[in-house]
């Protein structure tokens, strides 16, 4: 009588394991496709003639925790971690974009992008800001949203006390700094703001009021000035 119950038990639960992990692996398929249609679109969209091909790895690790092979592989590696935050195609396309810039100036210069390579990691903080703009870029060429980068960054990187001796810059300072890069060369977007009811878009302005200032200061006296955003 226990062999028999045993037996049924086997029955129904390696037909279910099987079924649980073949369902995971056609989520994942499917997830990894999205990635890899939205990253090439952008590639092909910016002419980018470099090899840079996209991975989905589901772990929850953080990123930071891993190691980042975009410089060394030209390979954009999109974690479980960040891709819980990404609520449409156009944060996607952020995500993506900024990694692609990183890969794409690793190919410049000599010694096969050695040196480029060695320039980005020496001054983070300077190229994380240049990224960011080319993301922009790369997103408005792709026929993405940009301001969908600023939802992204808002809801996935916290705020430190300061950035003095950290290798990035404050997130408040980022998002200014593509809000005004946005503004000045693709109003168009902040005009007609398909997220300006975005809840976190709309916690970026309630917490970025002070950077909109200056910035609408600087717009006023009609510097070009670099503004010292906090």
């Amino acid at each position: 009588m226990l062999k028999k119950i045993l037996l049924l038990c086997l029955a129904v639960f390696v037909p279910l394991s099987a079924f649980g992990i073949e369902e995971d692996i056609v989520k994942e398929n499917l997830i990894q496709k999205r990635i890899d249609d939205v990253g090439t679109k952008i590639l092909n969209s910016n002419k980018i003639d470099e090899r840079i091909v996209f991975v989905y790895d589901k772990t929850e690790q953080k990123e930071k925790l891993n190691i980042d092979k975009t410089l060394v592989t030209r390979q954009v590696v999109l974690y479980g971690y960040n891709y819980k935050f990404i609520e449409d195609n156009n944060e996607l396309a952020a995500f993506l974009s900024r990694k692609i810039a990183e890969a794409h100036r690793s190919y410049a210069g000599v010694f096969n992008g050695r040196l480029s390579s060695l320039k980005i990691k020496a001054a983070p903080k300077k190229f994380q800001l240049v990224f960011d703009k080319v993301a922009v870029d790369y997103m408005v060429h792709a026929g993405y949203n940009p301001v969908a980068l600023i939802t992204l960054i808002n809801k996935t990187y916290p705020q430190k006390r300061n950035d003095t001796f950290s290798a990035s810059n404050l997130a408040s300072k980022r998002l200014a700094v593509i809000y005004e890069y946005i503004y000045t060369k693709y109003p168009y977007f902040l005009v007609h703001n398909e997220y300006i009811n975005n809840i976190h878009y709309q916690n970026f302005l309630l917490t970025s009021a002070e950077n909109r200032k200056k910035l609408e200061e600087k717009v006023k006296l009609r510097s070009r000035g670099e503004l010292d955003y906090e």
